[in-house]
């Protein structure tokens, strides 16, 4: 199965309790099951998110099934998936440059050895 790898950045609030909770909900299993089902569903075989001070870096390895707009109106039917990214949102908060309503954006590759 061949995959593609898809990088995203996002702030979290510039607060130590806070990132310290959001990483609480990111521990290995403390992420909700229909949360971690909806990612899989949408042909993300792998996920993974970095974090250094308040900045996350998220790293997506998805199969040839995987299609951004599918994945969003999937989020968009799924009542547990905007529960979650709504409680998201109380940690995180969009980069400068982020376009309306743009939480995670994606990042341009510039260099590869």
């Amino acid at each position: 199965m061949k995959t593609y790898r898809h990088c995203f950045a996002c702030d979290l609030k510039d607060d130590p309790e806070l990132i310290a909770k959001y990483k609480a909900y990111h521990a290995p299993g403390n992420a909700w099951p229909e949360i971690t089902k909806s990612i899989k569903d949408a042909g993300i075989v792998d996920m993974q998110i970095y974090l250094t001070g308040n900045r996350m870096f998220m790293i997506m390895e998805v199969d040839e099934t995987f299609d951004p707009q599918k994945k969003a109106q999937m989020d968009a039917d799924n009542p547990k998936v905007r529960e979650w990214e709504q409680l998201m949102w109380d940690f995180q908060q969009a980069l400068p440059w982020a376009k309306e309503g743009e939480k995670w954006v994606a990042l341009e590759q510039i260099f590869q050895l």
